[in-house]
């Protein structure tokens, strides 16, 4: 199959070059050509969009890129929208025009967090700038494109120490530079979702005809503070480093883009095609660290085994 991957500079992007290029043809753009396999491409611009997808002629378009800082995106609003919103329009118009189908990746943050646990059919309620941009894309998709896949995907974790923007990254570049303690919320819940699992049972989706929106995370329910403990446990650091509990206000001065208390999602759907590929969150969290971080980590986890 010859796919397009637009936008696909960030760890999922790496991972979906990884898992989808050992069997498929690819073309991977982006405007942060920070790879060898990338090329440059901006999808805000439909011009250059419509000129690298026609020279290619792809069997699917993967409309993967948006700008995933809450707090850019509240500063931005204008430039969150034409990214996260306007582009997805650009897709469907690619994919209507050739009769392909579209891939789009949402979020679980679209979900105002009142819900213990939200499936795939509950209706989403956007906090933010980010939150809504994205969920504004899902309701372009669902309206508009003619073939569809969406997945939503939770608190992603992959790539390797260089992609020091998500929690556990940010967590492992705290250690690395000889924290003691870590300071976790401990009012946040949500569902880990590993990259690599993500990869794996997206490009086995795409492969039948069971179009639509789907929930896409790892297995279990937990939280900030839970998935903070289980990594000191896993590195064998419980006798070095402190966890210490807080609210979310304790950091409000950086994180100040509205969040849902509750991200929790349960892959209905693909449990009822079975189709779930996602591994448990525990599961996944060892298989990753053991995949990016095992040599990384021998400075300040001695301990730690693969």
């Amino acid at each position: 199959m010859r796919i397009y991957l637009a936008g696909v500079g960030g760890m999922l992007g790496e991972a979906l070059h990884k898992v989808l290029g050992e069997k498929h043809e690819l073309l991977c753009t982006d405007i942060d050509v920070n790879a060898p396999w990338l090329s440059y491409s901006d999808f805000r611009d439909f011009a250059d969009y419509e000129k690298n997808f026609s020279r290619f002629e792809p069997e699917i378009l993967m409309h993967i890129g948006a700008h995933t800082d809450l707090e850019y995106c509240e500063r931005n609003p204008d430039d969150a929208y034409r990214t996260n919103t306007l582009s997805v329009n650009h897709a469907i118009t690619l994919a209507n025009a050739h009769g392909i189908p579209l891939v789009y990746i949402s979020t679980a943050g679209i979900f105002d967090g009142t819900k213990a646990l939200y499936d795939d059919w509950d209706q989403p309620n956007p906090l933010g700038v980010y939150a809504r941009a994205k969920y504004m894309g899902e309701v372009e998709v669902l309206a508009r494109a003619n073939k569809h896949y969406i997945f939503r995907a939770g608190w992603m974790m992959g790539g390797g120490p260089a992609k020091d923007k998500k929690f556990i990254s940010k967590l492992m570049k705290q250690l690395a530079a000889g924290a003691t303690t870590l300071n976790i919320v401990d009012d946040k819940l949500g569902t880990p979702t590993y990259t690599i699992d993500f990869a794996r049972t997206l490009g086995a989706m795409v492969e039948t005809p069971y179009y639509g929106l789907y929930n896409m995370v790892c297995g279990g329910e937990t939280g900030r503070l839970e998935v903070a403990e289980e990594l000191i446990r896993l590195l064998k650091l419980e006798s070095k480093v402190k966890i210490n509990s807080v609210q979310s206000e304790y950091f409000s001065s950086e994180y100040f883009a509205p969040r849902p208390p509750c991200e929790r999602l349960y892959n209905y759907k693909l449990k009822l095609r079975g189709m779930d590929l996602m591994r448990d969150w525990r599961v996944a969290l060892k298989d990753y660290i053991a995949t990016y971080y095992a040599d990384h980590v021998k400075p300040f986890a001695p301990d730690y085994q693969p």
